[in-house]
């Protein structure tokens, strides 16, 4: 075989990231997200899959057509839509996170289950209708650890039968649309307390508790037939002491093919994340994980990098040709159980009216109230105050957003406080340690505080959100009689934590989801719910207009 034909079969191996959007100035992270002139000659040279993140569907539609134009053969084309395929592209539907139905689960298993089918079958049919093949979802981990600055409500729950038997009936739903499915991230990124973006988590749990726990959901989604397993940045010593489980043979080849049978793509999270990119360079972590058994290298820091160097340890005899061959069929079966995607037709609609009816379903069932109503007019000086992590580019938060306006009908002035901002924090919280009453309430100003807290996991955030003061702001507020409401969107760990605090007459709503919608219905329920209401609903009991 000659030196480029080599290379172009070890290219196929190869996803790189790139926009939704068709401009190179359209970029959102210019760092990961390669130029067009980078992807066309990538692709041209034989890189088989592309991962996407913004733009519009329908502008991914067109996106998906010019990258398969570019390419020399069968692409595979996904995105992590984890949330539904509004979440990453406008114009689809954005979700409540999967934790929401974790939550119903202990209430109603029968119609959480149901659920999680037809959100995996929504995900999957407007996934498919943008032009991609292949979802990176569902997320399998257990995230049994709420301190998780990672995973958190992207999980399916925090125990691993509601997890199991959400995900199976997630990935039910991709199976109906005619898409792959990913489970993530093998071998459980639940428990961790370490951003994998950040740095490289430690699991220091025995095998027997791995499979009382994190091995049981992704042994389900394997008996299931489950198309690929994406690995984690995670080191685990008593798996294998040396190495990550993405550059583990003992966890990817040992594990997860040998004794779980798997037989599907095993793809790497991706390699820019600093958990490897940290330890290793662009060719050598891909060399590492190609060798440890993964069939596909997502993101490398490098993508010409990370061929050469596969390429070298398949001349060298370091890797097999057998290895390399194995690899190239199990994509060619992958991409052979959805090649019919390629004739997609484009549509302005992505969302139909049925996924609208899911969207706000979902919002409905998971949303939760407690106390009275704000029924009255508070003074002119009201502040609505809203914590989110950043306004830049932010889709919870745009100028028509429920959160800004009902509030201000009411007569609640905006106050928006986020890293970039001036902080309404007392100095002497982080420098002193005095955490009695920390906000600085001059610079609020007068009057009664709607508080509405946007609190998640977020990735790269170093598990900064939690280390504000929120529940001796409550306190703080109560104290001096100026707390008019509470609101949480996203946490479920922050809203159980923090309404536990409420004086009963202080009117408090949760929602899993933070988009518009679910603002719109929670809204609603703290302002316009009438005494016909109960003082307290939880899921299942949504408001309607």
């Amino acid at each position: 075989m000659s030196n480029d034909a080599l290379r172009r079969q070890v290219a196929s191996l190869v996803v790189v990231r790139a926009s939704g959007h068709a401009s190179d100035r359209q970029r959102r992270y210019p760092r990961w997200e390669l130029t067009n002139a980078d992807l066309k000659r990538l692709l041209n040279s034989g890189v088989g899959g592309v991962i996407l993140l913004g733009g519009t569907a329908v502008e991914l539609q067109q996106r998906c057509r010019q990258l398969r134009h570019w390419a020399q053969g069968p692409l595979l084309l996904c995105a992590d839509v984890e949330e539904g395929v509004g979440q990453r592209f406008e114009g689809g539907s954005w979700l409540v996170p999967p934790m929401a139905l974790a939550r119903l689960h202990q209430s109603d298993p029968e119609q959480a289950e149901a659920m999680a089918e037809r959100y995996g079958a929504c995900t999957g049919r407007q996934a498919k209708q943008c032009g991609m093949n292949w979802v990176l979802a569902p997320i399998v981990d257990v995230n049994n650890n709420p301190a998780n600055p990672v995973i958190n409500v992207r999980a399916w729950g925090d125990d691993p039968t509601t997890v199991t038997r959400l995900t199976l009936a997630f990935q039910r739903g991709l199976n109906q649309a005619g898409v792959l499915g990913c489970a993530k991230h093998f071998p459980g990124h639940g428990d961790t307390a370490v951003d994998s973006h950040l740095q490289l988590p430690v699991l220091p749990h025995s095998r027997e508790r791995l499979e009382q726990l994190e091995l049981k959901p992704f042994r389900a989604c394997i008996a299931a037939g489950i198309d690929s397993v994406m690995t984690a940045h995670l080191q685990i010593p008593s798996l294998d002491p040396d190495r990550p489980a993405t550059l583990s043979k003992a966890v990817l080849t040992g594990l997860l093919r040998d004794e779980m049978g798997f037989e599907g793509l095993v793809v790497t999270d991706a390699l820019v994340m600093e958990a490897i990119r940290e330890h290793h360079s662009a060719g050598d972590a891909a060399l590492l994980a190609f060798e440890a058994g993964a069939d596909l290298v997502l993101m490398p820091e490098d993508a010409d990098a990370a061929i050469t160097a596969i390429c070298a340890g398949i001349e060298s005899g370091r890797i097999s040709r057998e290895r390399l061959n194995a690899s190239l069929q199990r994509r060619q079966q992958a991409l052979a159980r959805v090649e019919h995607q390629a004739g997609s037709e484009l549509s302005l609609d992505v969302e139909q009216t049925e996924d609208r009816a899911l969207a706000q379903t979902l919002v409905e069932l998971t949303c939760e109230s407690q106390g009275p109503s704000i029924a009255h007019r508070p003074p002119h000086t009201a502040i609505n105050l809203i914590r989110i992590d950043g306004v830049l580019s932010c889709p919870q938060l745009p100028a028509s957003a429920p959160a800004l306006l009902l509030p201000e009908q009411a007569g609640f002035r905006p106050l928006i406080h986020h890293p970039m901002a001036v902080s309404i924090w007392k100095e002497d919280v982080w420098s002193r340690g005095d955490r009695s009453a920390p906000l600085a309430l001059d610079r609020l100003g007068e009057g009664p505080v709607l508080l509405q807290l946007f609190l998640r996991g977020n990735p790269f955030r170093a598990g900064r959100d939690q280390q504000e003061p929120w529940a001796e702001a409550i306190d703080q507020l109560q104290a001096c009689q100026r707390l008019a409401g509470l609101v949480v969107y996203g946490s479920p760990y922050a809203w159980e934590s923090l309404r536990s605090l409420l004086e009963p007459t202080i009117p408090a709503a949760y929602s899993p989801g933070q988009m518009p919608e679910a603002q719109h219905t929670v809204m609603h329920r703290l302002f316009l719910a009438d005494s016909a209401h109960p003082s307290t609903q939880g899921p299942g009991e949504g408001f309607t207009d």
